[in-house]
C-alpha cells in the first residue's frame, strides 16, 4: 500500500492537471469561436456553428474528467470489491 502522502500528492497532481485542461479548453474554444465569427458566411437560422461540435465534445470529456478527479475514488472502489470478496456468505 502506498504512503498516504504519496496518494495525496497524486490527487493534487490530477486536480492541477485538470485545472490546466480547463484553461486550455477555454482558450482554444474562444479562439475557434472567434475564427467562426469573423469568417462565417450567411447561413440559415437553423445552422449549427461548427465550433459548437468541438465545444460540446471536449466539454463532455471534461465533465467526465471532473467526476473522475473530484468525486470518484478508485481506491474506494477497490476497497469495496475487496470487502465483497472477503465477506463470502
Amino acid at each position: 500500500m502506498e504512503n498516504k502522502d504519496e496518494k495525496l500528492w497524486q490527487i493534487a497532481t490530477q486536480r492541477a492537471k485538470f485545472r490546466r485542461e480547463i484553461i486550455s479548453y477555454v482558450v482554444v474554444n474562444l479562439f475557434l469561436w472567434c475564427i467562426w465569427y469573423f469568417t462565417k458566411a450567411q447561413a440559415p437560422s437553423s445552422y449549427i456553428p461548427w465550433p459548437a461540435w468541438v465545444s460540446l465534445g471536449w466539454g463532455f470529456g471534461l465533465i467526465m474528467k471532473y467526476f473522475s478527479v473530484y468525486h470518484f475514488s478508485n481506491e474506494d472502489q477497490i476497497q469495496k470489491e475487496y470487502d465483497k470478496l472477503t465477506n463470502k456468505d
